[in-house]
C-alpha cells in the first residue's frame, strides 16, 4: 500500500512538473520569427497610422485607443498563427519600445496636460490673494485700537 501511494505521489509530481516545464516554455515565446512578423505586420500598419494622426495628439487617449487597440490585436493573431504563448516576453519589450517611442511624453492619466480656461483659473488665483490682503489689514486695523484689550 504504502509502495503505491509513493509510486502515485511520484507520478503526480512528475506530471505537475511537465506541466510547469511546458508552460515555461511557452512563456518564452517564438522567437526571432515573432519579432519579426510583428514588427511587419503590426508595427508598420500601427506606424503609418500614427503619422497620419497629428503628434500633438499622440497622447489623447480619445484618438489613439483605436490604434493602439489594433496593435494589440494584431500581436495577438501572429501569435496565435505561429503557435505562440500571448502574452510573452517579446510582446512586453515590443510594447515598452512602443510607448518609448509614441507615447514618452504622456502623462500617466493618458490625458493630455493644459491649463485650465482663465474664467476657471482666475479665481483660484484671486481669491487667495484677496484673503490674504483682507487679513493683513484686519490685523494692522485691529492692532492699531487698543481700547478693550485685557
Amino acid at each position: 500500500m504504502r509502495s503505491q501511494t509513493g509510486a502515485a505521489l511520484q507520478k503526480h509530481t512528475l506530471l505537475w512538473l511537465i506541466i510547469a516545464v511546458s508552460q515555461c516554455v511557452c512563456a518564452l515565446g517564438c522567437g526571432p520569427q515573432y519579432d519579426d512578423a510583428i514588427e511587419r505586420f503590426c508595427l508598420a500598419k500601427f506606424r503609418f497610422d500614427m503619422e497620419e494622426l497629428d503628434q500633438s495628439n499622440w497622447c489623447s487617449w480619445d484618438d489613439t485607443v483605436e490604434l493602439y487597440g489594433e496593435l494589440t490585436n494584431c500581436t495577438f493573431l501572429v501569435a496565435m498563427n505561429l503557435n505562440c504563448y500571448w502574452p510573452n516576453r517579446q510582446v512586453d519589450e515590443f510594447f515598452i519600445q512602443v510607448h518609448k517611442h509614441y507615447f514618452n511624453e504622456c502623462s500617466l492619466s493618458g490625458r493630455l496636460l493644459r491649463d485650465p480656461p482663465n474664467r476657471i483659473l482666475g479665481p483660484f488665483i484671486a481669491v487667495p490673494i484677496l484673503v490674504t490682503l483682507l487679513m493683513t489689514a484686519l490685523v494692522v486695523w485691529r492692532s492699531k485700537r487698543s481700547e478693550g484689550i485685557v
